[in-house]
């Protein structure tokens, strides 16, 4: 589609100038959002930060490890070029186990802090998106509806953008609710079901989704798992405030 950007005399990778622009999104609206639920802005923003350095040099040093005998005689290649060459498996390990300790170490509360972290973490999700359509090397099945786009020589469906459109369908559910929570957490376990129902579906229109060695699709499962592990949460939340009410 568009592979590269073109910044005066510099050319950048698509997916990297996207994923640029989305840390300082994910960084600038972390404050914001921490205002929104009474949270200490500072604190959030470090955790933000803390997530995505540690991601970002976890996921280059997963690649390293995984093909490492193409960088044991340039070592200096480990850290340049560092525009291709990233685990995504372990750029979210790494990155989880940073917000986790990071958040240990500054006590916060955690069902209020999930719920400050579903939309930036909804942002990211749409970002990939974005960098995925524009750069990446995600394509959808073979279609012959008008809203097809061609790639590779073939219509497919542009399953980047039905992504996106679930992803801001997720943070409109997270706005709606914002103002109207009845307990801590329910922000991000309602947004995070939204965001999963629809990836659920929509995997089935990916060509180089994950698949098992029978034929399923992983994503697929996941996404059930996560969407009803947060049905049975938010069915728990709201029986429990009801009795703290009544």
């Amino acid at each position: 589609m568009v592979p590269a950007v073109n910044i005066g005399p510099f050319v950048l990778p698509t997916a990297a100038f996207l994923y640029i622009i989305g840390a300082w999104l994910c960084l600038t609206l972390a404050e914001r959002f921490a205002r929104w639920l009474d949270l200490d802005p500072e604190t959030l923003s470090g955790l933000v930060a803390t997530a995505l350095i540690v991601g970002v040099i976890g996921a280059r040093l997963t690649f390293v490890a995984q093909y490492w005998s193409a960088y044991q005689n340039n070592l200096l290649g480990i850290i340049w070029p560092i525009n291709s060459g990233f685990s995504p498996l372990g750029g979210v390990f790494f990155g989880t186990a940073a917000m986790f300790f990071y958040g240990r170490h500054k006590r916060m509360s955690p069902a209020p802090t999930l719920d400050a972290l579903a939309p930036i973490l909804i942002i990211g999700l749409i970002i990939v998106s974005l960098a995925d359509f524009f750069g990446g090397p995600g394509f959808g099945t073979a279609t012959d509806m008008p809203w097809g786009i061609s790639q590779f020589t073939i219509r497919r469906h542009p399953v980047q953008l039905y992504e996106l459109g679930i992803g801001l369908l997720a943070l409109l559910a997270w706005w709606i609710l914002r103002e109207r929570r009845n307990f801590d957490g329910q922000l991000f376990l309602v947004s995070t079901a939204v965001y999963c129902f629809g990836r659920l579906f929509l995997d089935t229109f990916r060509a180089n989704a994950w698949l098992s060695a029978e034929g399923w699709h992983i994503l697929q499962i996941l996404c059930l798992l996560a969407v009803v592990g947060c049905l049975a949460l938010l069915a728990r939340g709201s029986q429990v405030h009801n009795t703290s009410t009544n």
